[in-house]
């Protein structure tokens, strides 16, 4: 049986909406007034946020079904600067397999220029027998422009929705760059550790920019992750990097103010030698610590240190993790989260 789109958003967690335009069905991660603050970036910056927005970072479908196969079939186009995708599918926690248009291909120690080829991609799923819990991480990378989900005829349908929310901000790498596997990031796996509802509001090329938060949004997560800074380094000045810094916190702090706010700084990056007008990529830090002081619910955690110092652990041998670094990234950040919490 298809899943008909009422079904679909019944089990898909981590996205604003699940609609169909223009006879396809679609997954919006983002808030349409978001949405429309970004189109808005584009204009005035040159840049395309709102490409970005379109990827489904942090989507997963997550339900409990008798199905021994699940057939998915999606339509991908370009949202980022990769090329390559992957739906994870898991069952009872265990993978199973994946939905890629790379696992053929020769991959190149820097694989994040390569060119993957899009559109439809479909595939088969075998299942156990008897009911399990499946789930399926949906890629961070590219444009879903219309999917199919089918499960056999006459099966159960349930979802399974954690209790608990962890609202997720950043740039590319809370993104999920360059994780080849979804399920890989390292903020997918904080929310499984946390047990929570992943909502990614994080952006490639993002810096912190107050006006995203002045609105409070219609949820009340548990967590709230913030992790920019790498950017602000290379493209703006200390000084206004603190008051954006302090006025994205401030508004974080006053709308959820009993969620328990992680504030995360840069991880290592290999020109974190450069010398920059912002100054020292240390100074990073110390401003972030400077804009969180007064916010009772805000707690630094350092980032520099969560990622080994070697260029093998970055897919671009410079700045964004590959798989491994994004463990390393995920065992030290849930260390130092689980001993706060």
């Amino acid at each position: 049986m298809r899943l008909k789109l009422n079904e679909l958003e019944s089990i898909t967690l981590g996205a604003q909406r699940v609609v169909i335009e223009d006879g396809k069905v679609r997954f919006h991660r983002f808030t349409r007034e978001e949405e429309i603050f970004y189109k808005h970036r584009d204009d005035t910056q040159g840049r395309s946020f709102s490409a970005r927005c379109a990827a489904p970072a942090g989507v997963r479908l997550s339900f409990r079904t008798d199905s021994k196969t699940l057939r998915i079939a999606a339509v991908t186009a370009p949202a980022t600067s990769r090329s390559y995708f992957s739906f994870d599918v898991f069952e009872n926690g265990k993978l199973v397999d994946t939905l890629d248009n790379f696992k053929d291909e020769d991959l190149l120690e820097d694989y994040t220029e390569q060119i993957f080829p899009l559109g439809r991609h479909e595939k088969t799923f075998s299942l156990s027998e008897g009911a399990s819990v499946v789930t399926v991480y949906f890629p961070w990378s590219v444009f879903i422009d219309d999917m199919e989900v089918e499960l056999d005829d006459g099966t159960s349908l349930e979802p399974v929705k954690p209790e608990k929310i962890l609202l997720a901000y950043g740039d590319s790498i809370t993104q999920g760059y360059d994780a080849m596997r979804p399920s890989n990031r390292y903020i997918a796996k904080l929310a499984d550790f946390l047990g929570a509802q992943e909502i990614n509001r994080a952006i490639g090329g993002e810096i912190f920019v107050p006006e995203l938060v002045e609105n409070k949004l219609d949820l009340a997560p548990d967590y709230i992750s913030v992790a920019y800074g790498t950017n602000d380094w290379s493209t703006t000045d200390g000084k206004v990097f603190l008051e954006n810094a302090r006025r994205f916190y401030t508004s974080l702090a006053e709308h959820y103010p009993n969620s328990k706010i992680f504030a995360i700084t840069p991880i290592w990056r290999a020109n974190f030698e450069d010398d920059k007008p912002f100054g020292s990529f240390f100074s990073v830090e110390e401003l972030i610590r400077q804009a969180t002081c007064e916010c009772k619910n805000v707690t630094v955690i350092s980032g520099f240190d969560l990622v080994g110092h070697e260029t093998g652990l970055f897919a671009d041998l410079r700045l964004h993790p590959r798989d491994a670094g994004f463990e390393q990234y995920f065992q030290n950040l849930s260390k130092k989260i689980g001993e706060l919490l």
